[in-house]
């Protein structure tokens, strides 16, 4: 039996090799030289959003990076970032930080879909009043936003929906949000 498997994995490994070898042989035999790294980055946009809130004890900062690779004119896949910190005044304080991947889809140049994963951590701590003890919640908050747009040049402005929300352990109140996306 044992004799069966060192064959099998030295097979395997055979063909690893083989595989491995004959990549870098035909490399060697190209004398194009072809640029693919600013080509690449001449695909790629930045943009995202920043948030401010300022009310009567209340505060809502948020700043989110993203960037894009532009697959054709259709389609664009990106990842981003996302910080943020909320606080009311003698109630809680919080801070959001995470990351997201998007996917874009232009079926038409002035209409964007949009697919997005997004992951933070929520750290929340709740002060103490009298009618409560203070204490601390901190949890993953997993999202998937399906949304719309009109697009006109670099802005798109539409709505998205959370299909996984859930009202006891979501962070947003509602599963619907409009947005406007910027990308340069």
């Amino acid at each position: 039996m044992k004799k069966i498997h060192l064959s099998i994995v030295f097979k395997s490994f055979f063909v690893i090799l083989t595989c491995l070898f004959s990549n870098l042989i035909i490399a060697q035999d190209q004398n194009n030289v072809i640029d693919n790294n600013s080509q690449f980055w001449e695909k790629v946009q930045f943009g995202g959003g920043l948030g401010l809130g300022i009310g009567s004890g209340y505060t809502d900062i948020s700043v989110m990076p993203s960037a894009i690779y532009n697959v054709n004119e259709i389609v664009a896949v990106g990842l981003g970032l996302q910080f943020g910190y909320l606080s009311s005044k003698n109630l809680y304080h919080s801070y959001v930080y995470g990351g997201s991947l998007i996917g874009l889809v232009n079926p038409i140049p002035e209409i964007q879909l949009s697919a997005e994963l997004e992951q933070v951590r929520v750290n929340t701590e709740y002060e103490r009043t009298n009618n409560f003890p203070g204490y601390t919640d901190n949890f993953w908050n997993t999202a998937l936003y399906l949304g719309a747009g009109y697009r006109t040049g670099s802005v798109t402005i539409g709505a998205r929906y959370d299909v996984l929300f859930d009202e006891d352990k979501s962070r947003y109140g509602s599963a619907f949000m409009p947005f406007v996306r910027v990308y340069f």
